[in-house]
């Protein structure tokens, strides 16, 4: 079925053309004698478009759009109209008509018309059912938590998500700092529009610059064009910037400016900008320790804590760990359900989880591919979740030999083993690494832009 069209015509000879010539091209096709038979069955079906007439007795076709447009979610209207009431069609399309055809009807332009008006219904569609898909994701009762630490976190999310006030996210690496920003976006006023996210820690201070404040033409070497930066591109909506606490000093100042003046400066630039930016940031860090060894600005400490949140670490609620698991199963299992055996889910609760949420998440994909039975168990988790002991966090000891050690050489050998190890898979390899799959991004395509490494380099690290 191509799609659903409603045929408005009170000429019972034309109603039945149309039907026949539709319903040859694979169309679903209704039809309806008069404008107050059409609304009442747009109303109660939902028809991707609505052919009418413009003339007919009761509820003309100008006066049927109009109340046809009324509906959520609206079908689109192609007119029919002779050569006299042509100006009435081009006065139809300004009040939200998509076209118009005049009579007597070319078959072959209807069904060009037709096919257009579907593309376009089907279109709007699939963005409205993204548009819900995202909703649904990032809206709050989608964070899985019903431990009394998450239903405050809750419960303050829905207190401020409408306000345009800024709010810093703490919590550990892995805890769903991201997740909770999306949330307040969606549920604010402001959701029509893109979330904008920038991981500060990820960028050089110079590229970081002109990624949030843009620049103008010839403000340095390559800057060819004007760029437009994320706190302009996020006026109307909602910038995320994460691991602010990383922010460097001479970057504070300027953030400093923009969240207290609302208007910012593009490097090179003369003028300023007025910006209407929600901010949003988020810190594994405890700022106000940075505050007092002069790593960050108090006055800009007190300008992003207006309104705080705290994110527990998973070890701090393990309650919702089965809540949790049987979230992470419905997610990677889909139709193939599986559960998890109690052994392992006790292990599961009884493990520290240093990386949190997404290792927790990340272990329960790799039990779900690799395992081979019904049903999760023991030996489908990590050695380390088995033991209940937390695994190893940073670098593990490496004996570093008295000629020295080549650490972009290094680096580049753990991105590549992480990658094959995921198969390609730069998000599940960012997760191996404990990285954001920003960070990770950024620092393969350092590599990349690298010149090709000296004879000597480590097996495997021009593979990249």
């Amino acid at each position: 079925m191509k799609g659903r069209v409603l045929v408005v015509d009170d000429e019972q000879r034309q109603r039945d053309i149309l039907q026949v010539i539709l319903e040859a091209e694979g169309y679903e096709t209704t039809a309806a004698g008069n404008g107050r038979h059409a609304l009442q069955a747009a109303q109660g079906q939902g028809f991707d478009v609505v052919l009418t007439d413009l003339k007919m007795p009761d509820l003309n076709g100008i006066e049927l759009l109009g109340e046809i447009l009324k509906l959520q979610p609206a079908p689109l209207v192609i007119l029919m109209t002779a050569h006299g009431t042509i100006d009435s069609a081009v006065e139809a399309m300004r009040k939200g008509a998509f076209d118009y055809l005049t009579k007597p009807l070319e078959k072959d332009e209807l069904l060009m018309v037709l096919r257009r008006a579907m593309e376009r219904a089907h279109l709007v569609r699939e963005n409205r059912m993204l548009r819900e898909q995202l909703r649904e994701r990032f809206r709050l009762d989608s964070i899985v938590g019903a431990h009394g630490s998450m239903q405050d976190v809750f419960r303050v999310v829905h207190k401020v998500a409408a306000s345009a006030s800024t709010v810093i996210i703490y919590g550990e690496s892995g805890t769903g700092k991201e997740l909770v920003a999306r949330a307040l976006h969606h549920e604010s006023d402001r959701r029509a529009r893109p979330f904008y996210a920038v991981n500060v820690a990820a960028l050089p201070e110079s590229i970081l610059e002109a990624e949030l404040f843009g620049h103008e033409k010839g403000a340095f070497t390559g800057a060819e064009t004007r760029k437009v930066g994320l706190f302009e591109q996020a006026s109307g909506s909602t910038l995320f910037l994460d691991e602010v606490g990383d922010l460097k000093r001479d970057l504070q100042v300027k953030l400093l400016r923009a969240l207290q003046e609302r208007e910012i400066l593009r490097v090179g630039g003369t003028d300023r900008v007025r910006i209407d930016a929600r901010i949003v940031a988020a810190t594994n860090q405890d700022l106000e320790r940075a505050v007092r060894d002069g790593r960050f600005r108090e006055d800009l400490y007190y300008r992003l804590n207006v309104i705080p949140i705290t994110l527990p670490a998973l070890r701090e609620r393990r309650t919702d760990i089965p809540l949790l698991v049987d979230h992470f199963i419905a997610k990677y299992a889909g139709s193939r359900r599986r559960g998890v055996v109690e052994e392992a889910l006790k292990r599961l609760v009884a493990y520290d989880w240093p990386g949190n949420v997404r290792e927790l998440e990340s272990v329960i994909e790799r039990a779900l591919l690799l395992g081979e039975s019904e049903l999760i168990g023991p030996g489908d988790l990590p050695a380390t979740v088995r033991a209940g002991a937390s695994a190893p966090r940073g670098t593990p000891d490496l004996e570093i030999p008295d000629s020295g050690i080549d650490l972009e050489a290094l680096e580049r050998s753990l991105i590549i083993k992480a990658l094959e190890k995921a198969g390609g898979n730069v998000s599940r390899a960012a997760r191996l690494l404990g990285l954001s799959r920003r960070t990770l991004q950024y620092r393969i395509e350092k590599i990349q832009a690298a010149p090709e490494r000296a004879p000597g380099a480590p097996k495997g690290a021009g593979a990249l």
